[in-house]
């Protein structure tokens, strides 16, 4: 068995260490996420935290690790009679990312049940996380139907599965514990409130503390049992405060002081709902059983509230998470009523603030009324020392109606594309290929009977063979992978363009993150074409480089497209089952080298050739219009939309235009 970091070996990281100890002391708090950039101990810190939990009771011989003081009356391994039971060491289990539903929940033996009757089940990771931690490493990038699953099992403190009218329920109340990179991607709302807590992780800057992270890493590694048996003494001081807090954390006395500082933070920060209070209420109870006292302080309210509200208070994809602290310093002053402060740190300022919005845009809202030099409008080419612009500021995101790629894909899950899928509605049965996980019952029945006679059935129930089994094929979603052709030559510079059109595309990237898709961002300028950002999940990277984006020079219209297809084509090799929808935000204007206009025409129509659904956002404006994002649009085999009618959220029929445009190039 592999000897693990020890906890109290970490170098720095205090507030997820902080994190993972207050849930050690109460499971109550809901667990932890961790957010931060790879490399930063946060899964070292996750896999030594178990070490220093208590050992837990449970009744011998029971898969579901049942209490033997109260063991669960529907438990598929009892019925148990109270009694003694035996101590084993608290569990963490890891469920990977690309983990099988029934690998989560459990599975039954369809044969067993179909021909048998009786509940053949093999439990899964629930069951073995059962009063224990249940660890996602990336979690962010965890399928959307295992997400549903754990939902479901953290809020009903119990795991179902259920097979054709077959099913077994068992008890599973676990501490979830989560790690990711935001740059890969974002969780989904309902799971992001499902943890209790969270803490935003970075490795440090200071060469004294990274030297000592590489001297015991090193250490450690030559050998690891030596290394733990250096940090046992502190280990074990640290195993015993946890025991002594949970002892006393019944004795702490929340007042009603602190209820209401609790109660006016979660206010003043707008969360959603009332699971942050109830979070905050019983962090800030564990903070004072840490502490070694029975009160608690205005200083453990405004610690939980670091911890607990970040992640609650995110209004929409693009904001970054966080507290002002100033904030929540006036606010706890301002509520501070029967709890004791031994620090208050008043401040002096006002309570105005800039409460996190955005100055207005200095800019008319309109359309442009009139063209202007660095435009580029009638037609005219721009001239090559074109000065760059400064970037704009994006105008206000909007809603835009569902964009989709035809057909019937086969990637990952998602709520795009229609695909063929192991979670939907049922469309047919086909055989299955590996492991029975969805059992088409009347399909299984039909291909089963004509055999009965042959098999020599004499009792009432069916004879059933492996042959017979019908896997349910189901149809739902898939997600895709959106690449953004974001024309930023002088042509688009005028800021109050420039500034719809990041909002444009600032809206298809929310609409991006809420179907679960990648996202890439191809822009280009001057004299070539650069990927900006390479497919990510990481819709919020997405956003922060097309905020900064530069405009000016010349138009390499075809030289984008170029670009794209070369990201197309890797990101095939690398994920083949992921379809794509190109999104082309230009004026369809091509300037700089030999004949550009057709040039950018048979780049188009390498997307035409392979099948490649796409979309022209044109963002032609003034009175003199050429209508070249059409004629682009159907080069590429796709269709138009106007910036004003995008803006307008009035694209009414554009996936059957998107669709029909297939067909017709196909």
């Amino acid at each position: 068995m592999t000897t693990p970091f020890p906890f109290t070996a970490v170098v720095g990281q205090d507030d997820l260490r902080l994190a993972l100890l207050l849930n050690a002391v109460s499971p109550a708090v809901g667990g932890v996420l961790v957010r931060g950039e790879k490399g930063t101990a946060k899964s070292t810190a996750v896999r030594a935290l178990s070490a220093l939990l208590p050992e837990v009771a449970v009744v011998p011989g029971c898969r579901f690790s049942c209490d033997p003081a109260a063991p669960d009356p529907g438990c598929p391994d009892g019925p148990h009679e109270a009694g003694n039971g035996v101590d084993r060491p608290a569990r963490m289990v890891e469920l990977p990312v690309g983990a099988s539903e029934d690998r989560l929940v459990g599975a039954l033996d369809i044969e067993r049940a179909l021909a048998e009757g009786v509940k053949a089940f093999e439990p899964g990771l629930l069951a073995e996380a059962h009063r224990g931690i249940l660890y996602v490493d990336e979690v962010n990038l965890l399928h959307d139907h295992l997400v549903d699953l754990l939902l479901d099992a953290a809020a009903m403190g119990a795991s179902y599965v259920e097979r054709e009218g077959v099913s077994v329920r068992h008890a599973a109340r676990f501490l979830l514990v989560g790690t990711m990179n935001p740059e890969e991607g974002e969780l989904r709302p309902q799971l992001l409130d499902r943890f209790g807590l969270t803490v935003e992780v970075a490795a440090s800057r200071e060469p004294d503390q990274r030297v000592e992270v590489v001297k015991r890493r090193l250490a450690y590694d030559a050998d690891p049992a030596a290394f733990a048996a250096r940090w046992a003494e502190e280990e074990a001081a640290v195993r015993q405060r946890i025991a002594a807090a949970r002892a006393l954390l019944p004795q702490v006395r929340l007042g009603d002081g602190a209820l209401r500082q609790i109660a006016a933070t979660c206010a003043a920060f707008e969360v959603d709902g009332m699971r942050a209070d109830i979070v905050m209420a019983r962090t800030a109870t564990a903070l004072a059983a840490w502490a070694g006292r029975t009160d608690v302080l205005a200083e453990d309210v405004r610690q939980a509230a670091l911890l607990a509200l970040p992640h609650r208070r995110r209004r929409n994809p693009f904001d970054a998470p966080g507290l002002d602290e100033d904030k929540l310093d006036q606010t706890l002053e301002e509520f501070s009523g029967e709890s004791p402060d031994d620090d208050p740190d008043p401040d002096g300022g006002g309570g105005g603030g800039d409460g996190g919005q955005p100055a207005p845009d200095a800019g008319p809202q309109g359309g442009d009324t009139g063209a202007r030099p660095e435009e580029g409008e009638g037609g005219q080419p721009q001239p090559s020392g074109a000065q760059e612009q400064p970037a704009a500021r994006a105008s206000e995101p909007f809603r835009t109606k569902a964009l989709s790629v035809p057909g019937i894909g086969e990637g990952a899950a998602g709520r795009r594309s229609r695909a063929r899928t192991e979670h939907g509605r049922t469309t047919g049965a086909r055989r299955p290929q590996g492991a029975l996980t969805k059992l088409h019952l009347a399909a299984t029945v039909h291909a089963a009977a004509p055999h009965q006679r042959a098999r020599g059935r004499s009792g009432p129930g069916l004879v059933i063979r492996r042959d017979d089994l019908r896997q349910a094929a189901r149809e739902g979603r898939e997600g895709n992978l959106v690449l953004f052709v974001v024309d930023a030559s002088g042509s688009m510079a005028a800021r109050q363009r420039m500034g719809a059109v990041k909002g444009a595309v600032l809206s298809l990237l929310l609409d991006a993150y809420q179907r679960r898709d990648k996202v890439g961002l191809v822009t280009f300028r001057g004299s070539a074409a650069d990927v900006a950002l390479p497919p990510t999940s990481s819709v919020d990277a997405a956003a922060a480089r097309l905020e900064s984006l530069p405009t000016g020079g010349r138009t390499p219209l075809a030289a984008g497209l170029l670009k794209a297809h070369e990201v197309l084509r890797v990101e095939r090799l690398r994920d083949p089952a992921r379809r794509a929808l190109v999104v082309v935000v230009t004026d369809g204007r091509a300037t700089g080298g030999p004949e550009p206009v057709a040039l950018a025409g048979r780049a188009a129509r390498l997307f035409a050739a392979d099948g490649v659904a796409s979309v022209v956002v044109d963002c032609e404006s003034g009175p003199v219009r050429l209508g070249l994002a059409g004629q682009l649009a159907a080069d590429l085999g796709g269709t138009a939309v106007t910036l004003d009618e995008l803006r307008a959220d009035s694209i009414a029929g554009l996936v059957k235009d998107v669709q029909g445009a297939s067909r017709r190039a196909a």
